[in-house]
């Protein structure tokens, strides 16, 4: 729920919560080089109130990048390191005897956050993954018949290894199909790295954002604004229908054994809406849409085995589909 303001405060207009934004950006560069897509794609997952899957293999900024976006938002984080031995209640919280009242009482986890970070969420048992899912879907945890609610606003930022298998257990579709967006962190070009080296050459520690220069530009009540102003970007018909034949496209592909369902197309909806609503667009168009289909899509779809033996990707089939699909006018 959104608070009201202040007396005496005015609401920022849309080009303020823009801008403020875009300062954003800026002050996660300060810790962050070279991953300014995965830093807009968080952005759209706060402004669609969406949850992000981030891949990509050891030391790629991954953990640094959702750490530094809280600290210049001004949210809570917390971080827990999936293992597997890692309980639900680990998670989600649990109750606790009180010998002083004789009565159990309930202990907030972690996910009792803005930004959860899930650290290798790939390396924790389904049992534990799936502790996740209510909270991911609903926002909110169910204890001892009770439902209590999550903050506002709530994401899971979760990252996962795409190299290593030994140990881990492979998300079910149920949670995939959960993440708003999968973003793929590489690893940086070379001017980017001597780039790193530099900073951590003039003193920069990832452990202290404070001295690396980032500073909070705005808080939980203008995103939710920003949230809200989202949420009044227009579409139309013609690019609606583009959307589901899109996803009509997965589903007919030989190569795809399961194409993305409707909740892949409500969830690109709703980050097209968000990038084009940061882009100063009143409504989406095609462009927005195309713009998001790789990162909302490829965790979504299931090669068939022939097609994974031959070495064919996802992110090739999105492409190939958005080049037959026909684009509204």
């Amino acid at each position: 729920m959104t608070d009201a303001p202040a007396p005496g405060t005015t609401t920022p207009s849309p080009d303020d919560l823009r801008r403020a934004l875009a300062q954003v950006r800026v002050e996660v560069g300060k810790a962050v080089v070279g991953q300014d897509a995965a830093v807009t794609g968080l952005v759209i997952a706060l402004l669609a109130k969406g949850h992000a899957l981030l891949e990509g293999v050891p030391g790629v900024a991954k953990t640094l990048l959702v750490r530094s976006l809280s600290h210049a938002l001004s949210l809570d984080t917390k971080r827990v390191q999936f293992t597997p031995d890692l309980m639900p209640g680990d998670v989600t919280g649990s109750l606790v005897y009180d010998a002083k009242t004789g009565e159990f009482e309930f202990r907030e986890g972690p996910v009792f956050t803005n930004i959860l970070l899930a650290d290798e969420i790939n390396r924790t048992p389904p049992k534990t993954q799936s502790a996740l899912l209510e909270a991911m879907e609903e926002r909110q945890v169910s204890v001892d018949g009770r439902s209590l609610p999550l903050p506002d606003p709530f994401i899971v930022a979760a990252t996962q290894n795409p190299i290593e298998y030994e140990g881990t257990y492979t998300l079910p579709e149920a949670q995939l199909d959960r993440f708003l967006l999968k973003l793929v962190l590489d690893v940086p070009e070379r001017d980017v790295e001597v780039e790193v080296l530099l900073r951590h050459a003039a003193g920069f520690s990832p452990r202290d954002l404070a001295a690396a220069g980032v500073t909070p530009v705005m808080g939980a009540a203008e995103l939710r604004a920003a949230q809200v102003e989202v949420g009044r970007v227009g579409a139309s018909a013609d690019v609606l229908a583009y959307v589901v034949d899109l996803a009509r496209a997965t589903r007919r592909s030989p190569s795809v054994r399961l194409g993305v369902s409707p909740r892949g197309t409500t969830a690109l909806l709703a980050s097209a809406k968000a990038w084009a609503w940061l882009s100063g667009y009143q409504s989406i168009t095609p462009d927005h849409v195309q713009t998001m289909v790789l990162p909302v899509w490829r965790h979504r779809m299931q090669l068939r085995p022939e097609a994974e033996l031959e070495g064919v990707s996802v992110d090739a089939i999105l492409r190939s589909i958005m080049q037959q699909v026909q684009v509204p006018i």
